[in-house]
């Protein structure tokens, strides 16, 4: 029974398209490709860093069993998204019609006496898919969304591809900046204003003082012309 591999495990790392500050999982599939109950039980050298469901289980004769497991969202990449961390599959033949309850510690002490197979798994990092580069070339202004071929046949919506990708990476800074904007131009209007009623009032006290002004000049022009008459009388009664 050294010998028996009583589980086959697939995939035979664990591979997760690592983003920052973003929860991911990917599976694990058990099979039990002999007549006996199997019971498994999951390890990681980082316990915080993932959670792993089910962790302990029962694989049934001649059927599979699959495992979830999530890495906690980071916060920093690891450099070149080399990862370290390592699991390790136990199993071990369990008794005929166990279930999972039935799983206890001591079936995987091997001191105890019991036989049980152990498979390492590794943990790979891998990069998230990217998005298609835009491409602006021969686009009009205003057309609509068309679909273009590439190289190897596959069709691209270009232009809705495009428009997603600058709408998720615009500035979110747009309305302080607006904001800002708004309230310059507000005292500039309000300093506008001032200023007219300001030269509204100097124009009307200038108005004031050029109609005195000539309501003066109208009343010298009236005296002169009236010493004028008397002057010329007397002068007609001296001759």
């Amino acid at each position: 029974m050294a010998n028996l591999e009583l589980l086959t495990i697939e995939p035979q790392e664990l591979q997760f398209p690592f983003e920052l500050k973003k929860q991911i999982s990917c599976s694990l599939q058990l099979l039990n490709k002999s007549d006996n109950y199997v019971a498994f039980k999951v390890k990681t050298t980082n316990p915080k860093k993932y959670c792993v469901r089910p962790n302990t289980g029962m694989v049934l004769p001649r059927s599979t069993c699959d495992v979830i497991v999530t890495m906690q969202a980071q916060k920093e990449a690891p450099l070149d998204l080399q990862c370290k961390d390592k699991f390790l599959l136990q199993s071990v033949v369990a008794s005929p019609g166990a279930t999972a309850k039935d799983i206890n510690a001591e079936m995987f002490n091997k001191d105890a006496g019991h036989v049980v197979e152990e498979s390492k798994l590794r943990v790979v990092y891998v990069a998230p898919p990217r998005l298609p580069s835009p491409v602006h070339e021969g686009s009009e202004e205003g057309s609509s969304p068309r679909a273009s071929v590439s190289d190897n046949g596959n069709l691209t919506e270009r232009s809705v591809v495009s428009k997603a990708f600058a709408e998720r990476h615009e500035p979110q800074n747009n309305s302080v900046e607006t904001k800002s904007l708004i309230s310059k131009l507000t005292e500039e209007k309000n300093s506008a204003i001032q200023q007219n009623n300001k030269l509204q009032q100097e124009l009307e006290l200038l108005r004031n003082q050029s109609s005195k002004s000539r309501t003066g000049i109208s009343f010298i022009y009236v005296l002169l012309v009236g010493l004028v008459g008397v002057l010329l009388g007397y002068i007609v009664k001296r001759t």
